[in-house]
């Protein structure tokens, strides 16, 4: 599998192999078995495997030994396969979704159709309830599908990885290049939000995926968010061998891990090693490709897609991943520490979350080359941040996504 390189782009996650809970035996089993509660779950779109889809993914293996998932409901959905648990499941699609090229980079473009799309699945997830009764939704949320309504009395779980984004905290930035986009978002944004606000009426309860998100839940929908960081593949993302010893040695080389769109910030990077000469390796791909290579100096390298163990072996032999983007998350900071590499980030975001500064990287303060360089040599400054470095990746791991999972539901499904 490989790194997506669609923007807002997280890792493939690997296949893993599925494992059941045996019930126990006899009547007690089969009365359980009925009873399970019947779940419905919600995401915006399949359009490839992301940060986004490796937490559904998470969500759906978590449940199925004790739920009953009746369904996922999507905006749209392209048909290729994903992931082993969210193919076995069925899929309801809007209509809005039905359009040609609905399931392409085009989606963005129907931004006013999004409601649409949403009421229509709230009408379907209606009629399925009419059918036979649903205890809970769930929904992974990036950009509308937190708006759906669910039936009367039934909870709506939301684990929102962000609202919006391009109509509440990076407009400028997505419009750019784009006369086409801007227009739209000055046509459609302000409508969009008067929606997306109104509609945070129909969540029972937000998960937000880092302290920043949660901060923006409150700031967009007046509401309070709990926080359950997203799982990290700690058990894939390693540290390099140390055997044989050569095998153990960092290059001294830069890295990055991104799509290339302008939110990302990698001028930076880039300009950080111009200035330097040093080497720095770009994995990832998107629209600002050519533009970057352009500003690129001879110490620069572009991959563009990679499969995850060509990412992970650079993070294991990179000496620094350079991260200067505002995330609202950030798995790729999280993967980076779980194979013992420091990060140096742009100290906003979920990177207040996931880096500690002085142990397992640097934190810089302003999106300027002087203030990247400047956490670039603090973190330099470290030695044998190995450990710290994995064992801060730990506390995002699969299985504390899952306990800090089951502290919520607990309260809803048992």
């Amino acid at each position: 599998m490989t790194h997506s390189v669609q923007p807002d782009s997280h890792p493939r996650p690997q296949p893993r192999e599925q494992t059941q809970l045996e019930p126990q035996g006899g009547v007690a089993a089969a009365v359980a078995l009925q009873a399970r509660p019947r779940v419905a779950l919600a995401h915006d779109w399949l359009c490839g495997v992301r940060g986004g889809e490796l937490v559904l993914d998470a969500v759906i293996r978590h449940l199925q030994p004790r739920c009953e998932i009746v369904g996922l409901f999507v905006m749209f959905d392209n048909g290729e396969r994903h992931t082993p648990a969210i193919n076995a499941l069925p899929k309801f699609v809007s209509n809005v979704g039905s359009w040609p090229l609905a399931s392409t980079v085009f989606r963005r473009g129907l931004l006013p159709l999004y409601p649409q799309a949403v009421e229509h699945l709230g009408d379907r997830l209606a009629a399925v309830h009419r059918q036979k009764h649903i205890d809970l939704v769930i929904s992974t949320s990036s950009a509308a599908i937190k708006g759906l309504r669910p039936p009367p009395e039934v909870p709506h779980i939301c684990y929102i990885h962000s609202p919006a984004r391009y109509v509440w905290s990076v407009e400028s930035d997505y419009a750019r290049g784009s006369v086409i986009r801007r227009l739209g978002l000055r046509a459609f944004g302000p409508r969009f939000r008067e929606w997306d606000r109104q509609t945070a009426s129909n969540v029972t309860h937000f998960i937000a995926n880092s302290s920043h998100t949660a901060s923006e839940v409150q700031r967009c929908y007046g509401r309070e968010a709990s926080v359950t960081f997203p799982p990290v593949r700690t058990n894939y993302f390693t540290p390099p061998p140390t055997h044989p010893p050569e095998k153990s040695r960092r290059d001294g080389s830069w890295l990055i891990v991104s799509a290339l769109e302008p939110y990302k910030r990698i001028d930076l990077a880039i300009a950080a090693a111009n200035q330097r000469g040093q080497p720095l390796t770009i994995i990832g791909n998107g629209s600002q490709r050519r533009k970057l290579q352009r500003l690129a100096g001879r110490t620069v390298t572009f991959l563009g897609r990679a499969y995850d163990s060509e990412v992970r072996e650079h993070y294991q032999r990179c000496t620094l991943l350079l991260f200067p983007q505002l995330e609202d998350f950030g798995i790729v900071a999280c993967e980076a520490q779980a194979c013992g590499l420091p990060v140096v980030a742009f100290g906003k975001g979920g990177a207040v979350d996931t880096v500690v500064a002085g142990a397992t990287g640097a934190l810089f303060d302003e999106q300027t080359v002087a203030s990247l360089l400047s956490g670039i040599d603090r973190a330099g400054q470290l030695k044998k941040c190995d450990q710290a470095c994995r064992q801060n990746a730990l506390r995002f791991s699969e299985e504390a996504f899952m306990r800090s999972l089951d502290e919520v539901l607990q309260n809803y499904i048992g």
